[in-house]
């Protein structure tokens, strides 16, 4: 039975084709906001993270009301590392809005997504977004699309998807070009086309309560939420459930209920089947989990997720700079955090290791893993972790690694050395295509290990102006050994505070990673050398005072500021017997070994 005034979409799309601004739009347009409410951009975007690096980390809930049907929109996020959280999100849905750049065109996420969706039974509306940019072609765009619904194998139903044409910052939408109408500056044509096509939520409304667990949220007043889509009968509050896991059940009583409203829950008394709900008061619970009247347990099938392909070990910090900076310094602190963040991270695996203070933590990417880093070390976190290492698979007996699709956009000046880069990692090319526009696109299946350290190498070889997009392809067999890092490390082995003198009288010695007056110790790492091999510096080293000085002199004296280094920069520089010490005010490399007579042994 259809539940006709509610219908459930999600947003899919490669990154920064425009999701979370065509929500802003939608929420504006259906009267969420007052007329003179000021309003931020990228409203979706809740934590600082996402503000910051401008993309969307965490899936997130709202809803809208249109001529009387309730439209709960799931806006997901792009990068291919968070791809666990579109996962679990489309078995909430029924339909979904596939974005694509007007210019870009489909990329690997974009197919990545559709794939999923499609295998669900989803019905798909396409929408054509930033028909504005000059270098648009969104003709050209929809038969590409049209193509990857091809290659997908979707059914004869799904082949039929409309497409609506949009400028998600200007809020408005078309269903052909070109435009006629150049006054439009509304929603209406996409508002109309989900209340047409997508399906209304096929569930049980008078059965007994079954929702599958799909998401968590939290709170510090009522602490945990379980986030899912009723799939059979309603629930009110305080009603006995059950918890129904892999290989146990439990009984708990439901707290308050919550469905979506604009961008708020909001408390009401009772749920009905197909709407998308939080329920407070379930402490123990976990993604993937059913909840269900204890009088007919039924579970619901666990949704697959793609296993991590990244693995790396998060430890305790051993440095002589250790517990100056952070609150939380011990393994126990570690080992609960990354075990909260595993109940709400599907995509995320931790393992306990031979010894207490380390941790084995396996992802989808070093963007996944960074991510997690970086809130730890801003909730006060002090550790150290490892070079990230790709996840290797023995199938018939012989070892396979994961093999990344690549698709770049670049100037085409710049094509040969990035083409002869990426042969050197193993890269194989499968498309050059000339742009419009002087640029040109390069399509490579990469070994995953071949990208670890690449982006920061792309930029530099493209003078900053190309763009990169991976995404998991397959496991294939192992393509052979290959040197990622031709440059040594410059390293400290004397410690005290680097002096303006020393780093002067070394500056032919390679690029620093910091500026006179910062505090070091032995077995830090402190620069790239300009040539293969580690060189062990003292840069605390004093200038010896004289009686003999030219007026003035010292103060002609200059030296190349310092490249100061993100955490993903240096996550994708360090070597393997080298480590990244991560603390709330400071990210440093070293050593595993920090003696320099040790290391030499």
């Amino acid at each position: 039975m259809e539940t006709t005034n509610i219908k459930n979409i999600a947003l899919i799309a490669h990154v920064d084709h425009g999701k979370t601004t065509l929500v802003d739009a939608l929420l504006k347009q259906s009267g969420v906001f007052h007329e003179k409410e000021a309003v931020n951009e990228r409203i979706m975007d809740s934590n600082d993270l996402e503000r910051e690096r401008g993309i969307t980390i965490l899936s997130k809930n709202t809803s809208i009301n249109y001529k009387g049907t309730k439209v709960n929109i799931v806006d997901t996020p792009g990068h291919a590392d968070f791809g666990g959280e579109v996962e679990r999100i489309l078995n909430m849905v029924e339909g979904v809005l596939l974005l694509v750049d007007a210019a870009e065109g489909p990329m690997p996420q974009t197919k990545f997504v559709l794939e999923k969706a499609l295998s669900l039974g989803l019905s798909p509306i396409v929408v054509i977004n930033k028909i504005d940019r000059p270098q648009g072609r969104p003709q050209e765009v929809s038969d590409e699309v049209l193509d990857l619904f091809f290659d997908l194998e979707a059914n004869e139903q799904q082949l039929e998807f409309p497409i609506v044409f949009t400028n998600a910052l200007k809020g408005a939408a078309y269903t052909s070009l070109p435009i006629t109408d150049e006054n439009s500056d509304s929603l209406e044509p996409l508002f109309e086309t989900i209340l047409n096509e997508v399906p209304s939520p096929n569930v049980d409304p008078n059965g007994s309560f079954q929702m599958l667990v799909s998401s968590t949220d939290y709170d510090n007043f009522l602490g945990k939420y379980a986030v899912g889509k009723i799939n059979r009968g309603s629930i009110s509050k305080n009603d006995q459930l059950v918890v129904i896991g892999e290989e146990t059940s439990k009984k708990v009583r439901a707290g308050q209920i919550f469905t979506y409203e604009n961008l708020q829950k909001s408390p009401i008394e009772t749920a009905i089947a197909g709407d998308i709900i939080a329920i407070s008061g379930i402490e123990e619970i976990n993604i993937g989990e059913t909840l269900a009247d204890p009088q007919n347990p039924d579970k619901l099938p666990t949704p697959h997720i793609d296993e991590p392909t990244i693995s790396m070990t998060f430890g305790v910090n051993k440095s002589p700079f250790a517990g100056q900076e952070g609150k939380f310094i011990t393994s126990r602190k570690i080992k609960e955090r990354l075990f909260i963040e595993q109940k709400s991270d599907v995509s995320l695996k931790v393992h306990e290791t031979d010894n207490p203070e380390n941790f084995d933590v396996f992802g989808r990417g070093e963007l996944h893993l960074s991510t997690i880093i970086e809130k730890m070390r801003r909730e006060g976190y002090e550790l150290q972790v490892s070079k990230p290492e790709v996840i290797f698979k023995t199938i018939d007996g012989k070892k396979n690694e994961p093999i990344e699709s690549v698709v770049m956009t670049l100037p085409d000046q710049y094509s040969g050395s990035i083409i002869e880069a990426l042969n050197l990692r193993k890269g194989e090319l499968l498309e050059f295509k000339n742009l419009s526009n002087d640029d040109v696109k390069l399509r490579f299946n990469v070994p995953s290990r071949g990208l670890i350290g690449f982006r920061s190498q792309f930029l530099t070889l493209t003078r900053g102006e190309g763009v990169l997009h991976h995404n998991f392809l397959r496991y294939e067999p192992y393509k052979g050994d290959f040197s990622i890092r031709n440059n040594g490390a410059l390293v400290a082995f004397k410690p005290g505070e680097a002096t303006f003198y020393s780093l002067h009288a070394l500056e032919d010695r390679g690029e620093f990673f910091i500026g006179p007056g910062t505090q070091v110790y032995e077995g830090m790492i402190i620069g790239k050398r300009s040539q293969d091999g580690d060189l062990d510096v003292n840069v605390c080293k004093e200038k010896h005072l004289t009686n003999v000085r030219a007026a003035g002199s010292d103060n002609t004296v200059k030296i190349a500021p310092p490249k100061l280094m993100t955490l993903e920069e240096s996550l994708e520089f360090i070597n393997d017997d080298e480590l990244v010490e991560v603390t709330p005010n400071n990210i440093r490399l070293r050593k595993k070994t920090l003696n320099k007579q040790f290391r030499k042994k």
